[in-house]
């Protein structure tokens, strides 16, 4: 249990880390281009959450949190010993929840700076990346776990 409690506070950092330079490094609203037409950096500031949906709703964010991680933290717990495929998952989510919970705190709002130029997509970070994979996984886990379980025996 202990690797996949490290696995998400090194997340959390490279998630802050990235934050650091984006704010340190570009104005806001600055893009950054990285493979023309296909994806730039850009310091964009998200009081919401993706397509800024829930703008500036504070206490829904800290309430999802505060609920989401002490349940994944249980669930790993649960888990010790079980599927690493599920317990990889929350430790994806639980980093990814940590890492805007910090910026909303901090800040109020979150550092967002991956951009899609090929694409109209909301610009995201690595905690979004963290739990946006670590649901999907988790939702494959639920569909599929029957054979996992399986395969850990």
């Amino acid at each position: 249990m202990i690797s996949y409690l490290v696995i998400a506070a090194l997340l959390v950092v490279a998630d802050q880390l990235m934050k650091y330079w984006i704010v340190s490094n570009l104005s806001l609203g600055e893009a950054l281009n990285v493979i023309p037409d296909v994806f730039s950096l850009t310091y964009f500031q998200n009081s919401g959450a993706a397509w800024s949906i829930l703008e500036g709703q504070m206490w829904f964010f800290a309430l999802v949190t505060f609920i989401a991680v002490p349940v994944c933290l249980w669930l790993l717990w649960k888990n010790r010993g079980g599927s690493k495929f599920y317990s990889f998952a929350l430790s994806l989510v639980i980093a990814g929840a940590l890492g805007n919970f910090i910026d909303r705190m901090r800040l109020g709002y979150v550092v967002d700076m991956f951009q899609t130029d090929f694409i109209n997509f909301p610009i995201f970070n690595v905690a979004d990346m963290c739990l946006t994979i670590g649901v999907a996984l988790v939702f494959i886990y639920a569909l599929f776990e029957e054979r996992f379980e399986r395969k850990t025996k």
